[in-house]
């Protein structure tokens, strides 16, 4: 007989961990491989408030708090001609804060947070080969990172793909991944020590600043350094690599056009290695089959700008554990469970895509808080557009529509596939604004009759029956 788990999850970093230490705490019997050992460098450093309510089901709030992050109260944004300060405080009900962290250090915290609450962890461990019975996963082959000679196979109920961008599922068996070409950009980063303070915006913020061809990130980091980064159109990249000779020239020349960062870091000094990623958006065409789910970045992954990764990913493994937890509880069948997982993972991409893509299309701020107005399941007085727009961008609508049973998730969903989905061969369809603004706010409809409930204890609920009448 060979060895068996209730639950193989691939991949520890947020998604993973996440996912794992909710189903333990559940009772379930969980095993995660990581191919890593950690700590390990990962990019990522700017959190959103979404992850509070993550991290105190996980039972690790105290710990993050503690640890010396640099306390993110809001961001600052200078776009085009406009600039605006985003302060979280303005939320209700997710902390009013987040944290800049050096994601080594963050993620480590989490995973090791997840064996303390019962997962069976294996760091350096590789994910070599799934095997299926009739579609669905049964077995896991692996292999030490280190040793290649120790090998090894596991069997499973249920798998939870969150191997990241490699994405196990995804790329090397459903082959469904889909690349944004609206968002084929490029971003090259590296670390500066001795820069100068924002003197703009929430304290803590991130400063995200356009320029012609992109935008510039700068992040604060608890170590000392600065998180300094460019995103820019990958073939407009290519263009002015060839033209200035090298990467470093581009990374230099735009940073002469945005004097916010470029006053930040004078006299400061860089850390001399670039880094270099491309390909920021794409979706897989479904989340979810018998036996498994994508989780985080294995399904999907968006543009940095919003600073949305981490957001996305403890979500989705918010939504993986609740649903997983429910099929082995009996309380859900697998199909229903997984259908509400998927529709509200695929939900909160899609609208968040959508407000990236406005501020790409156009330099006009108050185009972009209305359009985010539109997006959320409020009817809202135009005075609380600012509210609105803060509300999605820091993933606070995304778990409100969870848990309310509105329907917000199962309408928005069905409207978009109704009016065809994302476009797989380029960019977002025109249908993507209305369809957003449909957001019904009836309290009878939920997503397939099933919403969240966070308190107290994780868990996915039916609507209530409606009582029967006697005479």
């Amino acid at each position: 007989m060979g060895e068996r788990t209730q639950v193989l999850v691939i991949g520890g970093g947020p998604a993973g961990s996440t996912a794992a230490g909710l189903l333990a705490r559940q009772g379930v019997e969980v095993t995660l491989l990581e191919s890593s050992t950690f700590p390990r460098y990962h990019i990522g450093e700017s959190i959103l408030p979404s992850v509070l309510p993550v991290l105190d089901l996980l039972g690790v709030r105290e710990k993050i708090d503690n640890h010396g992050f640099v306390r993110k109260d809001g961001a600052y944004f200078e776009w085009g001609p406009e600039n605006w300060d985003l302060n979280f405080n303005h939320l209700t009900g997710a902390g009013g804060y987040s944290y800049q962290v050096v994601r080594s250090e963050f993620d480590h915290i989490l995973l090791d947070n997840a064996a303390e609450l019962g997962v069976d962890v294996r760091q350096g461990v590789r994910v070599t080969e799934i095997e299926f019975t009739e579609g669905r996963p049964v077995k896991a082959r692996w292999a030490a990172t280190g040793d290649r000679s120790v090998t090894g196979e596991i069997g499973f109920d249920f798998l939870v793909d969150a191997s990241g961008r490699s994405g196990v599922m995804a790329t090397r068996y459903l082959k469904n991944r889909h690349y944004q070409e609206a968002f084929k950009n490029i971003a090259v980063w590296s670390y500066w020590r001795g820069v100068k303070p924002l003197d703009k915006g929430p304290a803590g913020a991130i400063a995200v600043c356009s320029v012609p061809y992109g935008w510039f990130w700068a992040i604060p980091l608890h170590d000392g350094t600065h998180s300094v980064g460019l995103v820019a159109k990958r073939t407009t990249f290519a263009e002015e690599r060839e033209r200035l000779g090298g990467i470093e020239q581009v990374y230099f020349d735009a940073l002469a056009q945005c004097p916010r960062i470029a006053g930040m870091v004078e006299g400061a000094e860089r850390q001399p290695e670039f880094k270099v990623e491309q390909d920021y958006s794409y979706i897989s065409e479904r989340f979810t089959g018998p036996g498994y789910l994508m989780i985080g970045d294995a399904a999907c992954f968006l543009d940095p700008l919003l600073s949305t990764g981490v957001h996305l990913a403890t979500f989705s493994a918010l939504l993986a554990a609740a649903s997983i937890s429910a099929v082995v509880s009996g309380d859900l069948s697998e199909e229903e469970a997984t259908s509400f997982f998927a529709k509200a993972y695929r939900q909160a991409y899609e609208r968040l895509l959508v407000v990236v893509s406005f501020f790409y299309k156009s330099y006009n701020r108050q185009s972009q808080f209305f359009e985010a107005d539109k997006l959320t399941r409020r009817e809202r007085h135009m005075l609380n557009l600012y509210e609105s727009f803060l509300h999605i961008v820091t993933g606070v609508e995304d778990l409100d529509d969870t848990q309310d049973g509105t329907g917000a998730l199962d309408k928005v969903a069905d409207r978009i596939r109704s009016q065809g989905d994302l476009d797989t061969q380029g960019g977002i369809l025109a249908g993507h604004n209305e369809a957003m603004n449909s957001m019904p706010a009836s309290p009878d409809k939920a997503v397939s009759g099933l919403y969240l409930e966070l308190q107290p204890r994780l868990r996915i609920r039916r609507l209530a029956e409606p009582a029967v009448e006697t005479e």
